[in-house]
């Protein structure tokens, strides 16, 4: 098999390369024919005029279908008309893999498919460049995050996937046999990550895998959610927390702007990236706003995926701003870890462009006030013993939070569904592939 040389974004006029990739398009103009080679970085125009190539080559052209997997030797040449000037006269072609003419769907993207269709052959889906564009922005997300985290002395730390209870109760919950008891796959690495502050290793993160038995059926709810999850410290109160949060957002989306300018160029898209610090947005101050705007909203309520949008709406028109905190919150909407003044909660939540893509704040580090919290609850602080112990030897004031990849990505590029951003998505009626 011919060996790839290079990608189609850097061939250069007069050089000689192998490419390797994807027929996307194929054209036959008489005395000259054309294929479109697609690989991950883009396309590349080959081009075989009957009087420059072989005759083998001429008639390998014609035989070629749609999405077939083809290695292309040639020479460079400049070409305006073709995709970035420049094309490729083939000398050598060498097909490595035939693909069925009926396509489940369509990767050039000139006949849509529904989201269904998509996610059923997401192999061939994600062969569209403004797919792949998007897995790509993703990584770097990835990337820009741990970087900023590890300038900023966080240690990176994986934590189990299968728990002895949930981190926040409730239904939400995937239960599973283990040997001879039940467990559950983690909600979060909550009750793990609390526990590493009282090992000395005072600011980890963990690029964290979340399992939550989510019954909405909505573009933003998976069963499977990726996140960045954090804790710290010897912290004063919960504004240590959203410092390391809006800096940490803002360093990401200032990477992808600088770094994945062709993929977002491709997508339409351009990010504003707000300065810091994010705007402060006060719970009560929230529903006063939702109220004056005619919304059924009262104090004491977490406000729900209409209300989030709504309020996204009025702060961008009141003050211009995409990401803001909703913070002070009523102690009975937060988990049962988070400390307080009196009954107002010391969280918050970030919202981007009107949906919450972090939650987090300061954690109760007093083991006695952890246990009343938990009665409080309506849990059993015996299933929480494990979680306990380290509380009882020496804990630090400390606090962290959970930002959403798959949130952030897809109001970031405005995507109108979670799962378009989620390489395998899984949810209440999902579960393959």
């Amino acid at each position: 098999m011919l060996k790839r040389t290079c990608y189609s974004d850097n061939i250069k006029d007069g050089e000689e390369v192998v490419l390797a990739g994807w027929v996307h398009e194929r054209r036959d103009l008489g005395g000259i024919k054309f294929i479109l080679l697609r690989d991950r970085e883009g396309i590349a125009q080959i081009t075989a005029p009957k009087k420059k190539v072989s005759e083998e080559i001429f008639k390998l052209m014609d035989s070629l279908g749609r999405e077939w997997v083809i290695t292309v030797k040639g020479n460079v040449k400049s070409s305006p008309q073709a995709p970035g000037g420049l094309e490729v006269i083939p000398t050598e072609i060498e097909v490595i893999s035939m693909a069925e003419p009926s396509l489940p769907l369509d990767p050039s993207e000139k006949v849509d498919a529904d989201i269904d269709t998509r996610l059923d052959n997401r192999y061939m889906d994600i062969r569209k460049p403004k797919v792949t564009a998007i897995f790509k922005i993703r990584s770097e997300i990835l990337r820009a995050a741990r970087d900023y985290l590890l300038s900023q002395s966080f240690v990176e730390i994986q934590t189990p996937k299968i728990s002895a209870s949930g981190t926040e109760g409730g239904t939400e919950l995937f239960p599973l046999s283990y040997f001879e008891r039940e467990a559950f796959l983690a909600q979060s690495p909550q009750l793990y990550k609390q526990t590493m502050m009282a090992t000395g290793m005072d600011r980890v993160f963990e690029m964290a895998h979340y399992f939550r038995a989510e019954e909405s059926n909505t573009r933003r709810h998976l069963s499977e959610s990726d996140a960045v999850d954090i804790e710290m410290s010897f912290i004063e109160n919960e504004d240590d927390v959203m410092h390391i949060l809006e800096n940490l957002v803002s360093y990401i989306l200032k990477c992808v702007n600088e770094n994945k300018k062709k993929e977002l160029s491709l997508l339409g898209i351009e990010i504003n990236v707000p300065p810091t610090p994010f705007r402060r947005v006060k719970y009560d101050e929230a529903i006063s706003l939702l109220q004056e705007a005619g919304f059924n909203v009262h104090h004491g309520e977490d406000l729900g995926t209409e209300s989030e949008k709504a309020l996204g709406n009025i702060i961008k028109e009141k003050y211009g701003d995409d990401l803001y905190f909703l913070t002070k919150y009523p102690l009975s909407t937060k988990p049962f870890y988070t400390n307080f003044d009196g009954d107002v909660a010391r969280a918050f939540d970030l919202d981007y462009k009107g949906i919450e893509i972090s939650s987090g704040g300061q954690r109760i580090h007093n083991v006695e006030v952890l246990k009343t919290r938990i009665k409080e609850k309506g849990l059993p602080v015996s299933s929480f013993e494990a979680y306990l112990k380290p509380f009882r030897f020496g804990m630090p004031p400390h606090g962290g939070f959970g930002l959403g990849i798959d949130r952030l990505i897809m109001q970031m590029l405005n995507l109108e569904n979670i799962r378009e951003g989620v390489l395998f998505p899984h949810d209440r009626r999902r579960l393959e592939p």
